[in-house]
């Protein structure tokens, strides 16, 4: 059985200079390999794409469950490792759970990978 994620600071966008720049803490390696490890999982790969191409970027976690073809328990369980890595929000709105995606804790994942990544061309 794999491990369950450490609770990770959400409330600051991922740490640190780009990887390559040189030799990283261990304290902020970890933070980096949290999120890497929270979208290790083609599961939660498909449910960022799902949130990224949904109407105003917001599912409901019912919908979700029937695009993906799984249980709302096992959504529900991939939301919350994602929620833990910063890499989502939700919240309760009368019988439902809304997610939408946090564009800039990926955007600053892609720039401490790749300092050039996110850079208009």
């Amino acid at each position: 059985m794999p491990k369950a994620l450490p609770l990770v600071d959400t409330s600051a966008p991922v740490c640190c200079a780009p990887v390559a720049a040189g030799p990283m803490s261990d304290e902020q390696a970890l933070e980096v390999a949290l999120r890497l490890k929270a979208l290790a999982d083609p599961v939660r790969v498909k449910i960022m794409s799902q949130l990224f191409s949904a109407p105003d970027r917001e599912i409901i976690s019912g919908d979700l469950a029937g695009l993906l073809g799984l249980t709302e328990s096992t959504v529900s369980h991939h939301m919350g490792q994602l929620r833990k890595a910063g890499l989502i929000e939700s919240d309760r709105r009368g019988m439902n759970v809304f997610h939408r995606p946090v564009p800039d804790a990926l955007t600053a994942l892609c720039t401490v990978l790749d300092p050039s990544c996110c850079q208009q061309q």
